[in-house]
């Protein structure tokens, strides 16, 4: 395996970041996960105009976008496999054991691994945490994770592969990983940015080719919501058949059946919509 590391291809087993490297030590740092197909990247323009978003939301430097399509493309020529997980991380670099940045420059790191299509559907959680739509890092893509790790872990525990967080003022915000759509007398909603969830690249193109609203909605909604359904890279869009105790009938429903035929038409005829 080869991964791309501070300006060249290096050996996974002899890559190495520094211990005092920012993301480690406090987080400081953003990602962008990107499906390749048969050696190709989807939506990668999207995915680097969010990765240049999320590094402005922290203060970084803009990453070097042509040296970040280098560094895709030769990894993706180093590793050949028909579905993989590309994962650009893009950190504060070697600083201090505290919150101040260092003057050594960021960290940029592109691995990819293998993956398989995801099922048609899945099973969901809620969980009692909160997201903050009004933080400091609402709407980044930042590697301060642990939050999603804690809920997921907690979905996995109880037979599921997501959890949904509301907000603060209980309205329908995102999961761990994805964005959460419903349909509602046959219309198609999905959270507005505003809730504090984010702006998902699978999420805005599913807005874009199926019509569906930005809407608040209140966490209960997924009591009553006729589909429910999920987007994320690797998930694309993938029907909710239960969520918590409940479980929804006809999985995946009429909606969510277009929808998913929509996007796989749509995203089959360019790759970087």
């Amino acid at each position: 395996m080869k991964i791309w590391l501070d300006g060249g291809l290096q050996d996974l087993e002899s890559a190495r970041v520094s211990v005092l490297d920012h993301g480690l030590t406090v987080g400081d740092g953003i990602f962008e996960t990107v499906k390749a197909v048969d050696g190709r990247p989807f939506a990668l323009t999207r995915h680097l105009d969010r990765l240049t978003r999320s590094a402005r939301g922290l203060g970084l430097p803009d990453p070097d976008l042509d040296e970040v399509r280098r560094a895709c493309a030769a990894v993706l020529e180093a590793n050949p496999m028909p579905l993989g997980r590309l994962r650009l991380t893009y950190t504060g670099g070697h600083g201090p054991l505290g919150s101040d940045r260092g003057e050594h420059g960021p960290t940029l790191v592109v691995a990819l691994g293998e993956t398989g299509r995801r099922p048609d559907s899945t099973a969901v959680i809620t969980v009692p945490w909160t997201r903050n739509e009004r933080g400091a890092l609402t709407g980044l893509k930042t590697t301060s994770y642990a939050e999603n790790v804690v809920a997921l872990a907690r979905a996995r525990a109880r037979g599921a592969t997501e959890a949904l967080f509301g907000n603060t003022v209980g309205q329908l915000c995102e999961g761990t990983g994805s964005n959460v759509f419903v349909v509602l007398d046959g219309e198609i909603h999905t959270p507005p940015v505003t809730s504090g969830c984010l702006a998902g690249i699978t999420r805005a193109l599913a807005v874009e080719w199926t019509g569906a609203r930005e809407t608040d909605l209140p966490l209960d909604v997924l009591d009553r919501a006729d589909e429910v359904f999920l987007t994320s890279t690797l998930r694309d869009v993938q029907a909710v058949h239960r969520v918590d105790d409940r479980e929804l009938p006809g999985v995946p429903g009429p909606v969510t059946a277009k929808a998913m035929r929509i996007f796989d038409e749509r995203a089959g005829d360019d790759l970087d919509p």
